[in-house]
């Protein structure tokens, strides 16, 4: 019962993906082939709205579900990081037509080539956990 919250919050997760288009590869495609902005204005809506969650949990002192405070640390600045790194997230997206969060609600409307995606994600994210103390940071 105490998760029942987050399952909640996954089901409107989900309705408010699919109800914005922002699960169908279609209008992922559009995206990167600047045809239209649809996706722009869903993501940018995102950093806004990121941005100010961040600042009332900065300014009020929130804290999380088990009373801990909520603590944001600085992380150094690293352009190349976030290139290669952007760059291979991007290139993922767009010959997959997914993201990590609505390819469970892709799952959640029977699109079982999904999995393959699901599957790529799972072996890279493995790949980097076995690499990660090789790369530079």
């Amino acid at each position: 019962m105490k998760s029942i919250k987050f399952i909640i919050a996954g089901i409107l997760f989900g309705i408010v993906m699919s109800k914005s288009e922002a699960i169908s590869w279609f209008r992922i495609q559009e995206m990167f082939r600047f045809q239209d902005f649809h996706m722009y204005g869903i993501i940018g809506t995102a950093v806004v709205l990121g941005t100010i969650a961040t600042l009332v949990i900065k300014k009020f002192k929130l804290r999380d579900f088990q009373g801990n405070p909520i603590v944001f640390t600085p992380k150094e600045m690293s352009i190349p990081r976030y290139i290669i790194g952007g760059t291979i997230f991007g290139l993922g997206w767009a010959l997959t037509g997914a993201c990590p969060g609505p390819m469970f609600v892709n799952v959640g409307f029977s699109y079982w080539a999904i999995f393959i995606a699901i599957g790529g994600a799972l072996a890279g994210t493995y790949m980097y956990g076995a690499i990660k103390d090789r790369l530079p940071h």
